[in-house]
């Protein structure tokens, strides 16, 4: 009964958004019409969830192929949902460093749009290969993380020794926070906030936030960069487009192969009233040759962002030095210093 009513919804939504599958990327889309503010803007107003079990990437044996059928659907659904109830169901659980599935949140359904992948261009579903700068990058990150557990420091300061992984670990990002939003793990809701000349952006995740312009005022000069860049917005008929440069450096995106020369397009649509169309275009050229683009549906929330609290702030930090210290203890007396 579950999946048949779920399979009703994706028709309907489906039917409402018209072609956005074949949509060129940016391209306007068949739509409800939007709710609107006082003031004649589209609302965006509220809380919207972003988990989806859609991959990010297409696997690669479904080709082409861009869309689910819906049996075909309901069947990756439920093999997802079978490996996640596998996984929790060790004995003994394997937890050690990391968390087992009961922490994590991936929802329970692909997005209603069916689409075989986030990314939508290239058109095979797939990131574009890093380019031979960033490869190069990656791999000596690669070789120095060797064999080391994802929150073990190695060489390389307050930020780089933890990897991939520095900037969640130290709070300074979350993981799924962006800019640019990317569905994954837990605390999957945004909430917007709208006033005429202005847009926030708030993540459950960490709680960053950016506050978006609208009014038209030129980006934030070079040499003042962001963890989270400086973001523009406007409006272009009823999506709005906010554009983000000036970053600080690389981020969490995609392992952190991104640079401070980073520029997203993220276009928020609403395209029925208990959805928002979601779509990003990537571009770095000091990681990818081409810029690429990902869409994804997020779904009304009628819950409140509930407080995020990081755990550097409460033991985390303490226990990752205590135990370098300990660690050095047992080298001195293996040593025999």
């Amino acid at each position: 009964m579950t999946v048949r009513f779920r399979a009703a919804e994706r028709v309907v939504f489906v039917l409402i958004v018209g072609l956005v599958l074949a949509a060129a990327p940016g391209a306007a889309w068949a739509q409800d019409e939007a709710p609107r503010t006082p003031w004649g803007a589209p609302d965006l107003n509220g809380v919207w969830d972003f988990r989806t079990l859609t991959p990010f990437e297409r696997p690669e044996e479904l080709a082409d192929q861009a869309t689910w059928s819906e049996e075909e659907a309901a069947a990756f659904e439920a093999d997802r949902l079978a490996f996640f109830e596998i996984r929790d169901d060790q004995e003994p659980a394997d937890v050690v460093g990391n968390y087992n599935q009961f922490w994590f949140d991936p929802g329970d359904s692909v997005s209603d749009t069916n689409q075989t992948s986030l990314v939508v261009d290239p058109p095979n579903g797939r990131v574009p290969p890093l380019n031979a700068v960033a490869a190069a990058k990656q791999a000596e990150l690669e070789r120095a993380r060797e064999g080391v557990n994802r929150h073990v420091p190695t060489y390389g300061g307050f930020v780089e020794d933890l990897g991939p992984g520095m900037f969640a670990v130290r709070c300074i990002l979350g993981f799924n926070t962006g800019p640019p939003m990317t569905p994954g793990g837990y605390n999957q809701n945004v909430q917007i906030v709208q006033t005429p000349d202005h847009v926030v952006l708030l993540n459950e995740m960490v709680h960053s936030s950016r506050v978006v312009p609208l009014d038209g005022r030129p980006p934030l000069p070079d040499g003042l960069r962001q963890w989270m860049g400086d973001s523009r917005g406007r409006w272009e008929g009823d999506t709005l487009v906010v554009e983000t440069t000036n970053f600080l450096r690389e981020t969490s995106f995609r392992g952190g192969v991104t640079t401070a020369e980073l520029h997203l397009v993220e276009r928020f649509t609403r395209v029925s009233d208990g959805t928002l169309m979601y779509e990003v275009t990537v571009e770095d050229p000091n990681a990818w040759d081409q810029p690429w683009t990902y869409r994804l549906p997020m779904k009304k929330n009628d819950m409140p962002i509930f407080e995020y609290a990081c755990h550097e702030g409460n033991y985390g930090l303490y226990n990752i030095l205590a135990g370098a210290r300990e660690e050095e203890l047992e080298a001195d007396a293996a040593a025999g210093r």
